[in-house]
């Protein structure tokens, strides 16, 4: 696990795809923000902290509706050896009409839609649907 937004992200992913109820997967900050994200904007059920064999770890509980996982594919956009930054003005040209975009920012892990009401611009992590 060399990038943990993208472990964390592909993680969720993969788990919806197998039609997994719940994972669990090793705490950190940017991870629980993320998933905070995805709760709010429906693409998770809940997220909790847990403490396992005296380790921190996040529990993440995916959302159905009909048997089909709300969260069906995801691209990642800013990686560990290239990162990507955008302005306030151009995340609804990058973000695209269905998908939902989700930026680092100096407030914090943001929804694309967000970053453009709050006018502020920051890493673009990754793009859900």
């Amino acid at each position: 696990m060399n990038y943990t937004v993208g472990d964390f992200v592909i993680q969720l992913k993969n788990a919806s795809l197998a039609r997994k109820k719940e994972i669990v997967t090793s705490y950190a900050n940017i991870s629980k923000a993320i998933a905070k994200v995805l709760v709010k904007e429906g693409f998770l059920e809940s997220v909790n902290e847990e403490t396992i064999d005296g380790k921190r770890s996040l529990v993440v509980k995916l959302r159905y509706v009909r048997r089909k996982p709300t969260l069906t594919d995801v691209s990642l956009v800013s990686k560990p050896s290239l990162r990507t930054y955008v302005p306030s003005g151009t995340i609804n040209r990058e973000q695209g009409r269905s998908a939902i975009a989700v930026l680092s920012t100096n407030i914090g892990v943001i929804t694309g839609k967000e970053a453009v009401k709050k006018n502020v611009g920051g890493e673009l992590l990754f793009k859900v649907w």
